[in-house]
């Protein structure tokens, strides 16, 4: 495949409607075997952000014939209350993926939630079982965010074997589970950080970008070598209030061969990857 010269668009929303089709085609075929796709969303509290999501969330769902639970709870719900839910959902054989918004309440603690949900039901892959299956090689459920990110990059038909890929930022939810997807694609991985002395003098030394720390504009023009991969995680605001990554799209869409945009990259395939997870969760459970 040749490369394009500069900033060729890498379309999350085609390619996530692309996706959602295939997903759409696997529900009816498992619906024919008398089993529905589950998932169950809770919501606890009022984050404005959250209810957003979770709306996508269950939009998707329905979009795609798989079957959504959505149940929503007051800030005041103890953990106690969350736990037992969790438990009950757990056991559920109509419910094939549990997902627990985040930011919870302060006085629940998220790592006790993530920890309670049933490892084959892990859909959002952010437990530590998930994780050391993602770090060991086996089979098991991918954080969305990072898989859908490597999808994106699949799309552009770049082989990463032995390509230098740099990611920026190393959170449990994106940076590191995007480390190892990379490496498991057999690029050569490097992570930076807000302790790292020069992001610069790496970036420009990387096939492939991946920017996942939401601060805007961490990622330059000056920062890219020609010909490279960019793909912006970013959720921020601009100055007039417009949605934006973390990279100066303008700037580095003039050097690199292919970029995300913001909005219509990344997030739309954030939610994608979550039916795709729910959906290998109720094809596992119907083996």
């Amino acid at each position: 495949m040749t490369t394009p010269s500069h900033g060729q668009i890498i379309d999350g929303i085609a390619l996530s409607a692309r996706l959602r089709a295939d997903v759409a085609t696997r529900v009816v075929a498992l619906k024919t075997r008398g089993v529905t796709p589950g998932l169950a969303v809770i919501l606890v509290g009022e984050d404005p952000a959250s209810a957003v999501y979770v709306r996508n969330k269950v939009k998707g769902c329905s979009d795609t014939g798989v079957h959504s639970v959505f149940e929503k709870y007051e800030a005041t719900l103890s953990e106690a209350d969350l736990l037992a839910r969790i438990a009950a959902l757990n056991v559920d054989p109509t419910i094939h993926g549990i997902l627990v918004q985040m930011p919870l309440p302060k006085h629940i603690n998220p790592h006790k939630v993530i920890e309670a949900i049933s490892t084959s039901k892990d859909v959002d892959g952010y437990a530590t079982l998930s994780a050391g299956e993602l770090m060991t090689g086996q089979p098991g459920f991918r954080p969305c965010t990072p898989y859908g990110c490597m999808k994106l990059i699949k799309s552009t038909g770049i082989d990463l074997r032995g390509k230098h890929a740099v990611v920026i930022g190393r959170s449990n939810t994106v940076g590191k589970p995007m480390a190892l997807l990379l490496l498991q694609a057999n690029a050569t991985v490097t992570v930076c950080h807000s302790a790292t002395a020069d992001i610069g003098h790496h970036t420009r030394q990387a096939d492939v970008i991946v920017a996942a720390v939401g601060k805007r504009n961490v990622l330059t023009a000056d920062m890219v070598k020609p010909g490279a991969i960019v793909i912006d995680v970013g959720m921020n605001r601009n100055d007039e209030g417009k949605l934006c990554g973390d990279v100066d799209f303008s700037g580095v869409k003039e050097l690199a061969s292919f970029i995300t945009p913001v909005p219509g990259g990344v997030g739309p395939m954030t939610i994608t990857m979550l039916l795709v997870n729910t959906l290998e969760a109720a094809e596992r459970a119907a083996t």
